[in-house]
């Protein structure tokens, strides 16, 4: 299963695992994938935090941070502080919808006594508020890759980065976004199909992973989106991409902080039950269908803001989710793809590994198979 990028980055499997979870980004790490913790939520230090502690755990394997910098976001033309921003962004978030997403909670029994400091958190959403998660990140040496999940990093980000000896990866839902990360001097290129958990695109993975490839070459690209098996990870190296990015299959494994409970509500679910909404993170994201995303869409009631806006609203209910995991199913923001279809169980996470390492050769095998059986 080895590919170019494996000696780029001194990993045994290009398998990248993108998680909320310390836990899963070192066990990830140390199976012989490459394990990259989502930063948006942290305060930097929290992110210090975080990292001290993978530091500690994950031995002399590498590890990557992945930030948030939409390329259109409110507040963008601004060069106010982090904390100026917020401020001004708080201004701007009508209360009708404040008082409409604690009415989602309410009526469903969630308390909100504190909802008024959670959902007015900015965090990682904009420029000012990822750059100092930047910064943290690269005080770390096992960290060697930032990856930015919407859109192309600032010019003078990237510069800075690779200053450092560090790499940059970039997300994209078209080809034409693949040439503007390519064009910008990013490393790596993650064409992301329709089908991926969090924010996406339209176009499907299978369509989508070649075009990039095409559109970018010789620039590496990893494909996301629909990817939860080994045989998945054969189709997209077949279609040119040098690794895959993963992350719906992260939620089901022994090491995430999810409950029974969260578990359970995946493990139900079929590759139907999800839906791209921006009722969240005021941008199509794609998460389980619930309440919470269902009451965004009626007719008469508010509209999702932009982004940051939305999860300034939004917040409430995810601390509500962290806060109280279990009673929170039906309004909770749960980032998940079409894949979670294929999950029925909850594993270890280098079982996860040891099974797509095992599908991947059983899917070449086959190849070969047909091909020496058409050529007798």
């Amino acid at each position: 299963m080895r590919t170019p990028i494996c000696n780029d980055l001194g990993i045994e499997y290009p398998i990248f695992a993108f998680t909320h979870c310390r836990d899963v980004v070192v066990a990830v790490s140390k199976a012989g994938g490459f394990g990259v913790l989502g930063a948006v939520g942290y305060t930097p230090d929290q992110l210090e935090i975080e990292l001290n502690w993978i530091d500690e755990h994950i031995g002399d394997h590498p590890y990557g941070v992945d930030i948030v910098i939409p390329n259109k976001y409110e507040g963008m033309d601004s060069d106010m502080s982090a904390d100026e921003l917020t401020k001004t962004l708080q201004d701007m978030v009508p209360q009708e919808h404040v008082d409409f997403a604690r009415k989602i909670l309410s009526d469903h029994g969630v308390p909100i006594e504190d909802s008024g400091a959670d959902a007015f958190q900015l965090l990682g959403w904009t420029e000012a508020t990822a750059t100092p998660q930047v910064e943290v990140a690269l005080q770390h040496p096992k960290c060697t890759l930032i990856a930015n999940a919407l859109g192309t990093p600032p010019p003078d980000m990237i510069k800075h980065i690779h200053d450092e000896g560090r790499k940059v990866a970039a997300l994209c839902g078209s080809p034409s976004q693949a040439r503007k990360h390519a064009d910008a001097g990013v490393d790596i290129i993650i064409a992301q199909g329709g089908e991926a958990g969090g924010h996406c695109g339209e176009v499907g993975s299978i369509v989508l992973w070649p075009q990039v490839v095409k559109e970018v070459a010789p620039v590496p690209v990893l494909a996301a989106g629909g990817i939860g098996s080994g045989q998945q990870i054969a189709a997209a190296l077949a279609l040119g991409a040098q690794g895959a990015w993963t992350g719906s299959q992260w939620v089901m494994v022994e090491e995430s902080e999810n409950t029974p409970v969260q578990h359970a509500a995946y493990a139900k679910a079929s590759s139907r039950d999800t839906v791209r909404s921006r009722s969240f993170t005021g941008k199509p994201a794609r998460m389980l269908r619930n309440d919470w995303t269902e009451a965004w869409e009626k007719e008469d009631n508010p509209k999702p803001l932009g982004m940051p806006l939305q999860y300034m609203v939004s917040g409430m209910a995810v601390a509500a989710t962290h806060k109280y995991p279990n009673e929170t199913v039906d309004v909770a923001f749960n980032p998940i793809g079409q894949v979670v279809g294929q999950f029925t169980k909850v594993e270890k996470t280098s079982a996860v590994i040891e099974r797509w390492v095992q599908e991947y050769l059983e899917a070449t095998g086959r190849l070969e198979e047909i091909n020496e059986a058409a050529t007798v």
